[in-house]
């Protein structure tokens, strides 16, 4: 069960006020993944899925990582960001 900490943010992470860089949405999406189901599953998107593809592949570099390690990593991520 995800910490409250971590939940917190989640929610805090809608609300950053500039626009994370590419590589932060990546970092936030393969850590949230990563806390919240654990190593990366389903078959990788297809090339032409450019999108698809680079979000999988950020997640499949999380494999292996403890769901609590990728929580505190989030929210350190978060905050980084919210800080301007």
């Amino acid at each position: 069960m995800p910490s409250q900490e971590f939940e917190n943010a989640v929610a805090q992470s809608k609300n950053i006020p500039t626009k994370p860089s590419n590589e932060d949405l990546l970092s936030l999406y393969s850590l949230y993944k990563q806390a919240t189901e654990g190593d990366v599953s389903g078959e990788k998107p297809g090339g032409f899925d450019f999108k698809g593809v680079a979000k999988y592949n950020a997640w499949e570099a999380q494999k292996g990582k403890d769901k609590g390690v990728a929580e505190k990593e989030y929210i350190a991520v978060v905050r980084r960001l919210s800080q301007g």
